[in-house]
């Protein structure tokens, strides 16, 4: 099957076999005629104009690498830990607690260590770009050299093979024939 024929239409085929799981056009023995939804009809089949709610799709690739991923979901984490604690620490100033003067202080170190790990997500993701993700693609000066010097190879060759041309014909490197 050609990319055309792959193309086609996949939710068609994800939307029959997620139809055939779920059982269309079998009826609902243990549900009586009068108790059936407003889509069926008496003998179990559904009406050609009933859609299903929704079509299941194929799963698409992770919007970001798996390294990334696990790095911003640990920062999130990280993050969420250190709202809460100068959350409590807030509201044990406010009520004067004891426990006011520890809580500032891990709040202070978890702030640190939080702005530690979105820098981890910012390096991780370079690295991952870095290694895996960059499209190798000449610049255009690099591009407009390499040109320049196939032009002046082609010449070379073309000049090279007129020298040849000439030498078998057993010309003395005269070009007319007079």
């Amino acid at each position: 099957m050609g990319t055309a024929g792959q193309r086609e239409a996949p939710e068609e085929r994800v939307a029959e076999r997620s139809a055939a799981r779920r059982g269309y056009g079998e009826p609902d023995r243990d549900i009586p005629a009068r108790e059936r939804r407003v889509g069926e009809s008496a003998g179990g089949e559904r009406r050609p104009d009933h859609r299903p709610l929704w079509i299941e799709e194929p799963a698409r690739r992770h919007p970001m690498p798996d390294p990334v991923r696990t790095a911003a979901v640990r920062a999130l984490l990280i993050i969420s830990v250190t709202l809460i604690q100068a959350m409590v620490a807030f509201l044990c100033t406010m009520a004067g607690s004891w426990l006011a003067f520890p809580m500032v202080i891990s709040s202070v170190v978890s702030t640190v260590v939080a702005t530690w790990a979105v820098v981890d997500v910012w390096v991780t993701r370079q690295v991952w770009s870095q290694r895996y993700g960059v499209v190798s693609e000449p610049s255009s000066t690099a591009r407009a050299l390499r040109r320049e010097r196939r032009a002046r190879r082609r010449r070379e060759r073309a000049a090279l093979r007129e020298q040849e041309r000439i030498r078998r014909r057993g010309g003395t490197g005269q070009l007319s024939h007079l």
